[in-house]
């Protein structure tokens, strides 16, 4: 159960005009700008549930997920996750948490990728029994037994992502972060990504929080979503009421557009969060 509750984080950011005369003034005086990263969000996500996290660049997604996993404290706020304060309690919290990051990758890069594996296992102190079952487990869901001996670097992008689902799920968390999971995929590897995650959902109740700006992913593996812009929360419902939402915004307008991705650019668009 995770509840994040009026959750707000700013950061100062340095600003300065071109040129050489304000690089050197800002060497001994520089000029700062507040930026509300988020701002008083709220929301509960229940064991098991599949959620889409999006919004626009900049909407404040990363920030989210950085407090959620423990990387970041907030300026104010609360945030519970099992029982835990992620950034608090970090030690014992990672071990219920996986993350994947489509364009970051958590495999050691000149090594066989069932070496990383070994070292996450000793990392997460993995009993040699629970890692062999998860292991054969994943090898086989995921088709990795004719790459694990190969290094990270010479994997294809689809296979390295394969790889990198299995890294984050070898000690069992309980919440699963996805930041753009099937980036770069071709049709036939996000298919079997996206099934994947259903599959390890429906069997482990595993909890996944899913971030991206592939409208497929979402339609294809959540059933409910969040949608933030400039750090404020403006929907939290179903792809239904996504689309009613859209509706409402679009009115009158001929010609408008049904699927997922004209629906979220109208409502960036009317929202005024782009």
């Amino acid at each position: 159960m995770i509840t994040f509750n009026d959750i707000s984080k700013t950061y100062r950011v340095s600003r300065r005009e071109s040129g050489l005369g304000n690089a050197v003034k800002s060497l001994f005086k520089r000029e700062y700008t507040t930026i509300h990263a988020i701002n008083h969000i709220s929301f509960s996500i229940d064991d098991g549930e599949m959620v889409g996290y999006i919004g626009p660049n900049g909407a404040g997604k990363s920030t989210t997920i950085k407090i959620l996993s423990g990387i970041l404290t907030p300026d104010s706020g609360t945030c519970v996750v099992n029982g835990q304060v992620p950034w608090k309690d970090r030690k014992e919290y990672v071990r219920q948490i996986g993350v994947v990051f489509g364009q970051r990758s958590q495999l050691w890069w000149d090594i066989p990728v069932i070496d990383s594996f070994e070292l996450i296992q000793a990392i997460y102190s993995i009993p040699a029994p629970k890692y062999r079952n998860n292991l054969d487990e994943l090898t086989q869901l995921l088709n990795l037994e004719d790459i694990l001996k190969t290094p990270t670097r010479q994997l294809s992008l689809g296979q390295r992502m394969r790889c990198e689902i299995a890294a984050s799920l070898l000690h069992e968390p309980k919440l699963l972060f996805l930041d753009e999971p099937t980036i770069g995929l071709d049709a036939v590897s996000k298919i079997a990504v996206r099934d994947f995650i259903k599959k390890m959902n429906a069997e482990h109740q595993t909890t996944v929080i899913l971030t991206t700006h592939d409208m497929q992913d979402i339609e294809a593996i959540t059933n409910r979503v969040i949608l933030i812009g400039k750090g404020q929360k403006l929907l939290d419902g179903t792809l239904d009421d996504l689309r009613l939402e859209a509706e409402s915004v679009e009115s009158g307008d001929e010609g408008s557009e049904t699927d997922l991705d004209h629906i979220i650019a109208s409502l960036y668009e009317k929202l005024n969060i782009m």
